[in-house]
């Protein structure tokens, strides 16, 4: 074992050495500054690109991000009023790190809507500025993208837990869309079923089956996906609790997910689930069920990798950069088919009203070797 003392000879021989070659004239060379080129090299010996970005993990060994979700009618996240230049410029960031499906994740909210829906408006919806749809349609053409069209959330779920609202308006919705943008742009490439569940819910396989059989009829078959979410610890939506006391179990969520998915899967082609509401050291157990239970039912296994932290106060900011590894790193170990996030241009575009969600989108990149 070399001691302290010997070390210190090696390296102040080293830096004498180099000092007196014409490359380091100049420069100022001290034992300190070797030591940390020593490590650095040390620890990128396996790595390459991940010592000469000061990583001390494998890079790389992750599921990467090639889908978004666009929050164009934000609930509870600041809107950033985005025009079309904006939007192009983040579709190009998008483009960068190889993110190939965006997804509006409602088309419409309540009264606001992203296009001008003939049937909602007449239903007291108020009229948007701009048609969001056709534009992010466009974009995505111009991108080489694929566009998932996200169904209209009337709340009236929320209010009531009664699904069949949401049936009877996107009755309408899907027929109007499809007619208006689907038979327009080659960029349409597939239906969101917005609704949201966590657990075997009144009604809920007999919505998901009806607003999925109708997309796939009206489109000729297009792919249609959900994103539940997990009833877990951190599932705490609308309370001041950090911790959820009912968490459900992994049994329980592979019992009452293998009876949806026995009723959904021949009109429901991906699942998506949210992956915030769980814990770190329980991301494998469950990962593991959900890919278990869509393979059994030929459905893909998507994962929603979540952008935003759940383990703060504050709701919501960008999240910390290892959160999202050992998300991600998690979905690859347990064979998932692609990751989607909630959602980029918040928290993780260089142009986001959050400074971090910049640095984020910095640190995503160097793991995956894009810089």
């Amino acid at each position: 074992m070399t001691d302290r003392r010997t070390f210190i000879r090696t390296l102040g021989a080293a830096a004498a050495a180099i000092a007196a070659s014409p490359v380091a004239k100049g420069a100022e060379i001290t034992a300190e500054s070797l030591s940390g080129k020593a490590i650095a090299a040390e620890s990128g010996k396996d790595g390459g690109e991940a010592g000469r970005n000061g990583l001390i993990v494998p890079a790389g060994n992750a599921l990467k991000i090639t889908g978004t979700f666009l929050d164009e009618i934000s609930h509870d996240i600041p809107h950033q009023n985005w025009g079309e230049r904006e939007w192009d410029a983040d579709f190009r960031y998008m483009h960068d790190i190889g993110i190939d499906t965006v997804i509006v994740i409602r088309s419409g909210y309540r009264k606001f809507i992203t296009y001008p829906s003939p049937y909602l408006l007449k239903k007291g919806c108020y009229m948007p500025s701009q048609d969001l749809i056709d534009m992010f349609l466009r974009l995505a053409q111009k991108y080489g993208m694929k566009f998932w069209f996200g169904l209209y959330d009337s709340g009236k779920y929320w209010d009531t837990g009664d699904m069949s609202s949401e049936i009877e308006c996107n009755r309408f919705v899907i027929d109007e869309v499809w007619e208006m943008y689907g038979r327009k742009y080659d960029s349409f490439g597939g239906w969101y079923i917005s609704t949201e569940i966590s657990r075997k819910t009144k009604g809920a396989i007999e919505a998901f089956h009806e607003m999925g059989r109708q997309c796939k009829e009206v489109s000729g078959g297009l792919p249609t996906f959900i994103s539940p979410w997990i009833d877990g610890k951190k599932a705490v939506m609308g309370t001041t609790k950090m911790t959820n006391e009912q968490a459900v179990s992994v049994q329980e969520h592979e019992r009452e997910w293998n009876e949806i998915f026995d009723g959904i899967h021949d009109v429901v082609d991906a699942v998506a689930f949210q992956d915030g509401h769980i814990n770190y050291d329980e991301l494998d157990a469950f990962f593991s069920v959900n890919k278990k239970l869509a393979d059994k039912y030929g459905m893909q296994c998507w994962t929603n990798a979540e952008t935003f932290d759940r383990d703060m106060p504050i709701k919501f900011l960008p999240i910390k950069f290892d959160k999202l590894r050992l998300k991600l790193e998690a979905a690859k170990r347990c064979g998932y088919d692609k990751a989607i996030t909630f959602e980029f241009s918040h928290f993780m575009s260089p142009q986001s009203a959050y400074l971090q969600a910049g640095h984020l989108y910095d640190r995503y990149r160097e793991y995956f070797g894009m810089l």
